[in-house]
């Protein structure tokens, strides 16, 4: 009886990891080449302005991150055609010590400003008001750090 349940836990276990290894994050070498070369066959004519990539350290551990801005992508002559109300799809890749890149997250915002608050980098994110939690039209800003991997929010007025 033993056996037999060993036996079942073990193939439980061999068939969940492929499941696991799915659903990880999967690592680009470099987001500008990733997320250029995507819209370079979702366009006829892909063009790319100066802001559409940014370099910096975004989490604050040392290496270097990158931002891509769809606001800065003219696909086909429509400049910033992902764009609508609530501003701009921006997508946040970290650099892992192993190399390559994780994409973190995607915000759909106005703008961002990467500052330092008391001894770290945060961004505070011009957003729709809604973000908020509010119905008025002066925008949200909200400000958040990068701890790994993760976004935690440390204020939204």
């Amino acid at each position: 009886m033993r056996s037999l349940l060993f036996v079942t836990l073990q193939a439980l276990v061999f068939l969940a990891v492929p499941m696991m290894a799915q659903a990880q994050q999967e690592l680009v070498s470099d987001p500008e080449i990733y997320e250029k070369d995507h819209f370079r066959k979702e366009c006829k004519v892909a063009e790319f302005g100066e802001g559409f990539v940014t370099r910096l350290d975004i989490n604050n551990d040392g290496l270097v991150d990158a931002v891509t801005n769809r606001g800065e992508l003219t696909c086909d002559g429509e400049k910033a055609r992902s764009c609508n109300d609530d501003g701009c799809p921006n997508n946040f890749y970290v650099q892992v010590k192993e190399g390559g890149y994780l994409m973190i997250a995607t915000a759909t915002i106005y703008s961002y400003d990467f500052v330092q608050r008391f001894g770290n980098m945060v961004f505070q994110f011009k957003m729709h008001p809604r973000f908020c939690d509010r119905t008025d039209s002066e925008p949200c800003v909200m400000t958040v750090r990068v701890r790994g991997t993760k976004f935690v929010t440390i204020s939204s007025k």
